[in-house]
């Protein structure tokens, strides 16, 4: 095989910084919040679709974005979505009202719903040398770690010295320059035999998901009623249509036949439970530090930067620690210990809560890197290598998804609770309460602070307990469903994989897992 040159690594690099800033994205505006909530002054709901469509967006277009890369170049889907990226980033840092904000990162979500698959795609094709890529998509993972953990750092850092808008600003420079780099640096490529795509399929796929999130939304907001359960059902009936259709298409946009595999779905699961815990705790947690403990951006930045470099650090170790240990025990001890972490911010209380609630995120969030770093290739590998590009589709939708649903979802009971320990009339946000507060006079302000932070601090207690019950479930499937899973090193693994399953699983950025779906023991 030709090895790569100069000119590849240069490539290789132009594709790393969107992926880094992708995922920086998910995050960055969690600590911006506060400050959005206090310029545009959002409703509860809106507040959260600001954090939650971007997400959103992405999840639902992954695949169908991944299709449309295989039929008419995957270089030019890299560079429509880093100019939609960078567009909507512009309008979304200069928004003027909740409603625009909205809607500019719902075009993010789709920007980065092109440009993710085609970075993978890409790398694995100009990287031919077995080590050569095998490197390449090593960094590629790593800078997926990189950007959840210095999302917050950065967002700091910009909200300490600019506006909120400055923590999407961040986005234009990467994407002109992947604009200006890629087609000089990375080829065109175009798969021989691609299946077309189904635009009905892309429809039914959003009209499935959208309502269903709106309607847990509107569950946990209002209880049940005419509206949450009418769009629930709506989502539902969509559903069907949609795995109806799929299983009656040659060329699905979701092979929905995957699942009935144990250990694809367990894992799928598996990760899904517990990006959906993190998700919403995330946003929780970060509103608290600056809200109730009244740290400044950059300072709340600094204490979710350990806890992020143990993420990036244990997702290292755990490929390592697999390869003589079973998956499945590696992945549920990580997930043990994000139980206990979620367990005690249960006990966080809204005076001095401050160390309890660290030394939960310092336990909780490192535990969830073993099931980042292992599901991918225990998704493939379940796979049949002809399978093994849809299940890797499948692998990158669940993780975004997981994360947006724990936003909705958890942030949702969040506010709900929030909303029944607060006195009528008051603010349905903590920020809102808190600015309300101001023009109060002394005692009467005080009191109404006090009043919203020890509110805001039930619903962090009962999200947390709500995600180490998610998360418990977690370990339950993964030590059922995924203990016959052989570790990396085990006799059963010594036969090498099918070509097609060893460049799936390089562009899954994760270490290979060489079994065959017949050969589990």
């Amino acid at each position: 095989m030709n090895k790569a040159g100069p000119r590849q690594w240069f490539g290789l690099s132009i594709l790393l910084l969107p992926t880094v800033l992708l995922f920086l994205a998910m995050t960055v505006l969690f600590l911006a919040t506060p400050q959005i909530a206090a310029d545009l002054d959002p409703s509860g709901a809106q507040l959260l679709w600001i954090n939650d469509i971007y997400g959103f967006m992405m999840a639902g277009l992954l695949v169908a974005m991944g299709t449309v890369g295989d039929r008419i170049g995957r270089r030019k889907v890299l560079l429509f979505g880093a100019a939609a990226f960078g567009v909507a980033s512009l309008l979304a840092a200069l928004a003027p009202n909740a409603e625009l904000l909205i809607a500019a990162r719902a075009v993010m979500g789709v920007g980065a719903a092109a440009v993710m698959p085609s970075t993978l795609s890409l790398i694995s094709n100009m990287f031919k040398d077995d080590r050569q890529r095998g490197t390449a998509i090593g960094l590629w993972a790593a800078s997926i770690s990189v950007g959840v953990a210095i999302g917050p750092l950065v967002g700091g850092l910009l909200l300490e010295a600019f506006w909120w808008g400055a923590a999407l600003l961040a986005g234009v420079p990467v994407m002109v320059l992947v604009l200006v780099g890629a087609p000089f640096l990375i080829p065109e490529y175009r798969a021989p035999k691609s299946g077309g795509l189904d635009p009905l399929s892309v429809l039914l796929s959003m009209a499935t998901l959208l309502p269903i999130v709106y309607g847990v939304k509107e569950l946990a907001k209002a209880g049940p009623g005419v509206i949450s359960l009418g769009t629930l059902a709506v989502g539902l009936l969509f559903g069907v249509i949609f795995v109806r259709r799929q299983l009656r298409l040659e060329n699905p946009l979701l092979d929905v036949r995957l699942f009935a595999d144990k250990v694809f779905s367990g894992a799928l699961s598996v990760f899904m439970l517990s990006a959906v815990a993190l998700g919403g705790v995330y946003l929780l947690f970060t509103q608290y530090l600056q809200l109730v403990a009244g740290l400044s951006p950059l300072e709340a930045g600094l204490w979710i930067l350990p806890a992020a470099l143990a993420l990036v650090a244990v997702s290292t170790l755990s490929p390592v620690i697999a390869r003589r240990v079973r998956p499945a025990y590696v992945i549920s001890g990580g997930a043990f210990l994000s139980v206990i972490g979620y367990l005690l911010m249960t006990q966080v209380g809204s005076v001095a809560g401050l160390p309890m609630l660290l030394t939960g995120f310092f336990v909780l969030y490192p535990g969830i890197a073993p099931a980042m770093a292992l599901n991918t290739a225990l998704v493939i590998g379940s796979a049949p290598p002809e399978k093994a590009g849809a299940a890797s589709a499948v692998n990158t939708t669940a993780s975004d998804l997981g994360t947006s649903l724990g936003v909705a979802v958890l942030g949702s009971v969040g506010t709900a609770v929030y909303r029944a320990a607060m006195p009528a009339g008051a603010p349905d946000t903590l920020s809102g309460a808190l600015t309300a507060a101001e023009s109060l006079p002394g005692q009467t302000g005080e009191a109404l602070v006090a009043a919203a932070r020890a509110a805001y601090t039930d619903g962090l207690n009962v999200a947390g307990g709500i995600a180490a019950a998610l998360v418990a479930v977690a370990i339950v499937l993964s030590l059922t469903m995924l203990r016959k899973v052989p570790a990396t090193n085990a006799p059963a693994a010594a036969e090498p994989a099918p070509a097609e399953r060893e460049e799936a699983l390089a562009s899954s950025g994760s270490p290979a897992f060489p079994w065959r779906s017949s050969e589990r023991r």
